[in-house]
């Protein structure tokens, strides 16, 4: 029996122990409150041997009533081990005032002993707007209100949407942050989600909370409850002035009746009663003006619109001949990184290089995306010496200074030495010939055995030998011949370009193909339009800060490409750009665009010829 007091004693030291360890002292208050309006102050302490909180002089503010203190205990049961928890609250009753924003400073707390302080709190107090409903009332979107201000018409006044954008003056590719806010006087039920007009733009919506909250708002002189309702990063992909409509909402509040307002009435029934009522919202039109980006004279723009740094790493410190080794190339900052080319890095050739495993971190801010793209090429030195791994560059479009800029990693210089004696199979393996091992392929290399004796003696001097040695030398002229030809094409970018542009964007659709096999809309209708602009500027040799439809549509007219194709070209550029929030079967929808795409592709691949 002695044991059991003791063991239970020593628990409960040890429970008190861990609860002081984890004390948490909270202040709470209203964001925004109005001059002259009561609003609550808590302090809430998640322990029961408290005493009264110490509040300081708190400036702009009185002390109505308080602290009122109240407690709370709860009981919780997983897998047969209970758990207490108990916590107290002190409220306040304060007034505003004066207008302007305030810090409520920090209060003190003294817990079994100990002196525990609180966080400040912010608070914003807006002025009177004069009407004789000083605290309005709140909107929900669900539920029943416990006032209704007015139970007559609601008018333009008590109910609206604006829209803003947080520029009004940009780059081309530069990121625009589009809001629709809603205002509200009267008990909002519910508010629908129409998609603006956008095709002029790449559009990424941003994830709002799920439960937004209203906040008070002095708007135009008045105070309103006022909740960001949607919100969508631009990125204009023409130049001019490009308005965005009015966008129409629709609204349902919940209007208090004008029998509800008799006491006899609301007695019998229970409280007051409702109807609801559908008010259409319409907002402003907004005007965006938008510069085109000034003439690239260097030719390496990469796309980039925005603010960027790039590093490189290597994964080894030591290099052998016909052994791996990584470079990693990071591209960080913000702008319209989903639209951006890759870097440009010129390896030597004595270097084998495979094509880069890509893979990024963005998150979408109202500045653009902002995060990393991360290349890693996997690199096999050929011979041992000391070589440089060349630096990569990236020019962009820097909105901030107006100009463009290049930036660039430091070359590294590596000390490659013998390793396992290989060579290169035709599918761009590395083969060790000693003990027959492959050093990035799964064939064995064959060997051959010892050489075999045999009678030769003829051989060098009949007319089958001087044959052979003709026909090599025929070969080696044609060889020649054709070198050069590669050079000479190789030297004219536009023509690389356009040699290369059709198997550019058959890569990027089959990457479209797996985002829609993993049913991500956001990833596949972002390399469908990588693929139909890369692939459009490439073949048209239109460079990138000129790529617009206007300049394709003329380009393609130019080259006597069927009217009906020009139109399928921008129908699909529209379409690729609206689809990820129309409504329906997104599935359906996304094996629609990547087929069109294929057959758009296909055809202008007939029909330009180069």
């Amino acid at each position: 029996m002695k044991k059991s007091i003791a063991t239970l004693f020593l628990l409960l030291i040890a429970t008190m122990t861990v609860f002081a360890d984890s004390v948490k002292f909270t202040a709470n208050a209203p964001k925004s409150v109005v001059v002259n309006q009561q609003f609550r102050l808590t302090y809430t302490v998640n322990s029961s041997e408290v005493t009264e909180p110490t509040i300081p002089d708190i400036d702009g503010f009185t002390i109505l009533v308080g602290p009122s203190r109240s407690s709370q205990t709860s009981m919780q049961s997983i897998n047969g081990r209970v758990t207490y928890s108990s916590s107290v609250t002190f409220t306040y009753i304060l007034m505003a005032n004066a207008e302007g924003d305030f810090t409520l400073p920090a209060a003190t707390i003294n817990v079994n002993g100990e002196k525990i302080t609180s966080n400040s709190v912010k608070i914003k107090v807006l002025p009177n707007d004069g009407s004789s409903n000083t605290a309005v009332s709140q909107p929900t979107r669900s539920g029943r209100p416990d006032r209704q201000s007015a139970s007559t018409g609601i008018d333009n006044e008590d109910l609206f949407v604006v829209a803003t954008l947080n520029k009004t003056n940009v780059y081309k590719q530069e990121a625009v942050l589009l809001t629709y806010k809603v205002y509200s006087k009267v008990n909002l039920i519910d508010l629908d989600n129409p998609m603006p007009d956008l095709k002029k733009f790449h559009t990424q919506e941003v994830e709002l909370p799920q439960e937004r909250q209203f906040e008070l708002e002095h708007y135009n002189g008045q105070n309103y409850h006022a909740m960001t309702w949607r919100q969508f990063v631009l990125f204009p992909q023409e130049s001019g002035s490009i308005e965005i409509p009015p966008l129409t909402f629709e609204g349902l509040v919940a209007v208090q009746t004008q029998s509800s307002f008799d006491p006899f009435e609301m007695m019998f029934n229970g409280g007051p009663s409702y109807v609801e009522v559908k008010r259409k919202l319409k907002t402003n039109k907004l005007v965006l003006n938008v510069k085109d980006l000034p003439v690239d004279k260097t030719g390496n723009f990469s796309g980039a619109v925005g603010n960027f740094e790039i590093s490189a790493s290597l994964n080894r410190q030591e290099f052998k001949t016909n052994e791996e080794f990584s470079l990693t190339i990071k591209v960080k900052g913000t702008g319209n990184m989903k639209l951006m080319g890759n870097p440009r890095i010129d390896f030597p050739s004595d270097f084998y290089v495979f094509d880069p495993v890509i893979n990024n971190e963005l998150k979408l801010r109202s500045s653009g995306f902002t995060g990393e793209w991360v290349y890693e090429y996997v690199i096999t030195p050929k011979v041992s010496g000391e070589h440089v791994v060349p630096s990569a560059q990236l020019t962009y479009f820097d909105t901030s200074s107006g100009s463009y800029k290049t930036i660039s990693t430091q070359p590294i210089t590596i000390d490659v030495v013998k390793g396992k004696e290989g060579a290169v199979t035709a599918n761009g393996t590395y083969v060790a010939k000693e003990r027959g091992e492959l050093l990035s392929d799964d064939i064995r290399h064959i060997s051959m055995g010892p050489e075999r004796e045999g009678d030769r003696g003829d051989f060098y001097a009949s007319s089958f030998y001087y044959i052979l040695y003709l026909i090599a030398l025929l070969l080696f002229a044609f060889c020649i011949v054709i070198w050069r030809k590669m050079i000479a094409d190789n030297a004219d970018t536009i023509l690389v370009r356009t040699k290369k542009a059709n198997k550019i964007a058959v890569g990027r659709l089959k990457i479209a193909k797996k985002q829609m096999v993993l049913g991500n809309a956001n990833g596949f209708y972002d390399e469908i339009l990588k693929a139909l602009w890369g692939y459009m500027g490439d073949k048209l040799s239109i460079p990138v800060s000129q790529l617009t439809k206007e300049n394709i549509s003329y380009a393609l007219i130019e080259r006597n490409v069927d009217e009906d194709i020009v139109t399928e070209v921008n129908g699909l550029l529209n379409e690729c750009e609206f689809a990820r929030y129309a409504p329906g079967d997104k599935v359906a929808t996304m094996d629609k665009v990547y087929k069109q795409s294929i057959d758009v592709i296909s055809r202008m691949e007939n029909r330009i010829k180069k």
